[in-house]
């Protein structure tokens, strides 16, 4: 996980992202339990609050249940509902502000596909 945090955005969202980001990365696989509360709060030096918004988020959505006296853990089945979020997101979030640059380089499909300019 991060060690430093972008300002501009809550932590416990970045937290959440991060716990996305690491299961489609396939560091955290379904099935799998999340770090404690206690032991992420202390690794990163953060307010177990704000590990426990993050973790709420995740409930919330879906993306984990809670097991009774176990912790939480990342639900089966769940990497394809995460993959058509993340992707739903990024078109319809991201990638407009990426071809506006895209365009306003003008950047031909070659050099988008060899990453370099030619």
């Amino acid at each position: 996980m991060l060690t430093h945090w972008n300002n501009d955005i809550p932590i416990y969202i970045q937290l959440h992202q991060q716990v996305i980001d690491r299961i489609l990365d396939g560091y955290i696989k379904e099935g799998d339990a999340l770090p404690s509360v206690r032991k992420v709060a202390s690794e990163y030096q953060l307010n177990p609050l704000t590990i426990s918004k993050a973790y709420q988020m995740l409930q919330d959505e879906n993306i984990v249940e809670k097991q009774r006296g176990k912790g939480l853990f990342v639900k089966e089945g769940v990497i394809n509902v995460v993959l058509t979020k993340e992707r739903e997101v990024f078109l319809k979030e991201k990638w407009p502000q990426i071809l506006v640059q895209i365009t306003r380089l003008k950047l031909s499909p070659e050099q988008l596909l060899m990453g370099e300019e030619k």
